[in-house]
C-alpha cells in the first residue's frame, strides 16, 4: 500500500531513506533546514569504512583521555566551558569503555555498515550518483609494529567479524603507498572497502535524483508531527502543516529535541569533526589512510585531499577551534613529507553520538507511523543506505533480515 512519508533530514541517512521509500512505490517529502548535504553528509571523510565497528570508546579510555585532553598533539579537545553540560552524557558514554561493551556495539553495527560498498552501488545504481562511488582498500598507519600492536584488541574484534588486514612493512609498505614518509612504518590494509569522491555531490546527486522522481523537497524547520489518535498525520515545517502518514527523524546530531517531543530522552551529544581539505596536493594516496596517531583519515577526492577525523566535545553552537586544524595540518606534514598544495578549505561539523555508540533504528513506542534513523557517531555515511532501506521496509510492513533490538528508539523512552 503506498504511503506518503515525511523524511527529516536530507543527510545521507535520510535521502537513502526517501529514495528507498520511493523504490517500493511510496510518496515522499523530504525536508531540511538548511537542504541536502549540509551537514555532516557534507564534511565527513569519505570513506566506506565497513571494519570500523570498534567504537570510541574501548578499554584503557579511563585513563587515556585526560592525558590527550591536556596534550595539544593528541586528537581530543574540549570546549571547557561546555564541560558541565556535556558531563551526564560523558559519564554514560564512559561506562561502555569495556571489552564486554566494544563487543557488543561491533555486533550491532556490523550488519548495518559491514557491506557498505555494495549497499552505496545498490543504492547510487541509475541515480547518476554512481560515479562518486570507488572500490578500493583502507588503509591504517602507524609509526612501528609497537604502536600497532598497541591495537591489538580492536583488531581482534574486527577479525571475529571477517575483517582481516594485511600488514606492509619496509619495501612492500614503500611500493604500495610511496606518498607516505619514513615516519610511518607500518601499515594495515583492509581490502573490499571504499570511498565516496565527493560526499557532498554525492548527497546531492542523490537527493536530486528523488525529486526528479517525485519527491517534494521543503527546506524548512520541522517543529513537531501532528499525531491523531496515536498516530502521524502530519509534520509541522516553516508555518505549514505537511500532511503524511509517517514521518522518519534523520537529523543527526541535531534529532535530540524533536526525539523528546516524541518521547525520547536520547543521551545525544555531538562529537565535533573537523576537516582541512589541501587542493591540488603535490601526492596523493591511492586509497584512504587513516593516520592512527592522530585519528583522521586522508581521503583522495576529486581535485583534493580531504584531512578529516578529531574529536571535540563542545556542543552545536560554538564556533570552530583553531587548534583541530593546527593539528590536522602538523599530522600531514609528518606523514607525507614534502607535501605541497594550492590552496586549503577548513570545514567544521557535528556527528551525532549515541551514549551507547549505536543509531536509533525503527518505529517509535507509542506513536504509530513515527520512525528514528539517528544516531551513527563517526559511521553515518558507511551505514547510511543499510538504514534507510530498514527503515523503507520497516514503513512498508516488511521484516528486514535482521535483529533490529539493539537499536531500537524503546531502549531511551
Amino acid at each position: 500500500m503506498s504511503r506518503t512519508v515525511a523524511v527529516i533530514g536530507a543527510g545521507i541517512v535520510g535521502v537513502s531513506t526517501a529514495i528507498w521509500l520511493q523504490r517500493a512505490g511510496h510518496e515522499v517529502v523530504l525536508i531540511d533546514r538548511k537542504g541536502p548535504a549540509e551537514g555532516a553528509s557534507h564534511g565527513n571523510a569519505g570513506v566506506l569504512a565497513s571494519c570500523s565497528v570498534v567504537p570510541v570508546p574501548g578499554p584503557g579510555l579511563w585513563t587515556k583521555a585526560p592525558r590527550m585532553l591536556l596534550d595539544p598533539d593528541q586528537p581530543l579537545f574540549m570546549k571547557w566551558g561546555y564541560f558541565p553540560r556535556v558531563l551526564p552524557w560523558l559519564l554514560k558514554y564512559m561506562r561502555h569503555a569495556n571489552a564486554e561493551a566494544v563487543r557488543t556495539r561491533a555486533r550491532a553495527a556490523a550488519p548495518i555498515i559491514g557491506d557498505s560498498l555494495a549497499d552505496h552501488q545498490a543504492l547510487s545504481a541509475g541515480t547518476g550518483a554512481e560515479r562518486w562511488v570507488v572500490p578500493g582498500d583502507y588503509v591504517f598507519a602507524y609509526r612501528d609494529r609497537a604502536a600497532y600492536e598497541a591495537d591489538a584488541f580492536g583488531y581482534s574484534v574486527r577479525r571475529e567479524h571477517g575483517f582481516v588486514c594485511e600488514e606492509l612493512e619496509g619495501a612492500a609498505l614503500r611500493a604500495y603507498e610511496p606518498a607516505l614518509g619514513e615516519q610511518v612504518g607500518l601499515a594495515a590494509r583492509f581490502g573490499n572497502h571504499g570511498r565516496i569522491t565527493d560526499p557532498g555531490a554525492y548527497v546531492k546527486a542523490l537527493a536530486a535524483h528523488a525529486v526528479a522522481n517525485g519527491a517534494r523537497l521543503v527546506i524548512a524547520e520541522v517543529d513537531d508531527l501532528v499525531r491523531d489518535n496515536g498516530a502521524v498525520t502530519g509534520v509541522r515545517a516553516g508555518g505549514e502543516t505537511i500532511p503524511c502518514d509517517a514521518a522518519v527523524l534523520t537529523t543527526g546530531a541535531y534529532s535530540g529535541p524533536l526525539a523528546k517531543k516524541l518521547g525520547l530522552t536520547v543521551p545525544l551529544e555531538t562529537e565535533r569533526g573537523y576537516h582541512l581539505e589541501l587542493w591540488e596536493p603535490s601526492a596523493m594516496p591511492r586509497n584512504p589512510i587513516m593516520i592512527a596517531a592522530g585519528k583522521f583519515v586522508a581521503t583522495p577526492m576529486e581535485g583534493r585531499l580531504r584531512l578529516a577525523g578529531i574529536v571535540e566535545l563542545g556542543g552545536l553552537e560554538a564556533p570552530p577551534s583553531r587548534a583541530p586544524f593546527a593539528l590536522l595540518e602538523r599530522s600531514i606534514r609528518a606523514a607525507m613529507p614534502g607535501l605541497t598544495w594550492k590552496h586549503r578549505v577548513e570545514w567544521m561539523g557535528h556527528r551525532p553520538a549515541v551514549a551507547d555508540s549505536l543509531p536509533l533504528i525503527g518505529e517509535v513506542p507509542g506513536l504509530k507511523g513515527a520512525f528514528a534513523g539517528f544516531g551513527h557517531d563517526h559511521v553515518g555515511l558507511t551505514g547510511g543506505p543499510k538504514t534507510g532501506r530498514i527503515l523503507s521496509q520497516l514503513i512498508s510492513g516488511q521484516s528486514p533480515n535482521i535483529d533490529l533490538a539493539p537499536y531500537a528508539p524503546s531502549r531511551f523512552q
